[in-house]
């Protein structure tokens, strides 16, 4: 089953402000969501029912998984010192 993946706009713009060698290293690991959205290394984040977070050196994708549509959205991606407090 492939996955489509979608962005809030509030990640699409969090991406957007991240130097290009950064987004070079999280772009292909957002792709590879579509395939298999609960890699090895992802974390489901307490207090949310179907989120999870991946690490990319010290940034963190943040993402929701909905099966029944097959649908992962990335929310929030940033630095691990700012993403977690929103």
């Amino acid at each position: 089953m492939v996955y489509t993946i979608q962005y809030k706009p509030a990640a699409s713009r969090q991406i957007a402000k991240l130097n290009k060698s950064i987004q070079a290293r999280l772009k292909p690991k957002i792709k590879a969501l579509a395939n298999n959205p609960r890699p090895h290394g992802a974390k489901k984040l307490q207090g949310y029912e179907n989120r999870y977070r991946i690490r990319v050196a010290d940034y963190r994708i943040i993402y929701e998984i909905w099966d029944n549509a097959l649908v992962v959205v990335v929310t929030e991606v940033g630095h691990r010192s700012s993403v977690y407090g929103s």
